[in-house]
C-alpha cells in the first residue's frame, strides 16, 4: 500500500518523536524509501540590510544537513532505506507539494500540541498540512505534550 513516506523534521526532540513510528511502518509495511525533510524557512523582509541573507541561508541549510544526517545514520542501522532532502520555503506548502512531486504515499510528523493564540498567530503546520496535502498524514502527538503548552 505504502512505497514511499515522508517525515518531515524541524530539528526538535518533539518533531522526533514520530521516528520510532516511521521505523515501524517502513518494517513492517515494506516501505521502500522513506524521505526525512527539513524545510528551512525563507529569511524575513523586516531583517535589517546589514544582515548577509544570503550567508544566513546557507548556514542555516547546511545545519539542516548535517542534522539529517545524524538522524538517517540512526535510522539506516535499523534497516530503513532512507534519504535526505532539505527545502527552501513555508513548511506546510513546502512539504505538501514535495508529496505531491515525488509521489509520496504517506505524511508522517509530530504534532507540537499548540492551541489557542500561538496557533492562531503563527498556525500549524499540522493542520495546514492535512488541509492540503493530496496523500495520507499521519500525526503522532508526543507523550507530555500539552494542548496550550
Amino acid at each position: 500500500m505504502y512505497q514511499k513516506m515522508v517525515v518531515p523534521l524541524d530539528g526538535s526532540e518533539l518533531a522526533e518523536c514520530v521516528l520510532p513510528h516511521a521505523k515501524a511502518i517502513a518494517t513492517e509495511c515494506g516501505i521502500e524509501k522513506v524521505v526525512l525533510l527539513r524545510v528551512v524557512e525563507p529569511i524575513h523582509p523586516e531583517t535589517p540590510a546589514t544582515v548577509d541573507f544570503e550567508e544566513i541561508q546557507k548556514a542555516a541549510v547546511k545545519a539542516a544537513e548535517e542534522y539529517l544526517a545524524k538522524t538517517k545514520a540512526k535510522l539506516s542501522k535499523k534497516g530503513v532505506n532512507v534519504e535526505t532532502a532539505v527545502l527552501t520555503g513555508r513548511a506546510a506548502e513546502t512539504i505538501a507539494d514535495f508529496a505531491q512531486s515525488n509521489k509520496i504515499d504517506l505524511i508522517a510528523l509530530a504534532t507540537h500540541g499548540i492551541s489557542g493564540i500561538t496557533r492562531w498567530v503563527f498556525g500549524s503546520v499540522a493542520d495546514k498540512l492535512v488541509r492540503s496535502s493530496s496523500a495520507p498524514v499521519l500525526l503522532i502527538r508526543p507523550q507530555g505534550c500539552e494542548s496550550g503548552v
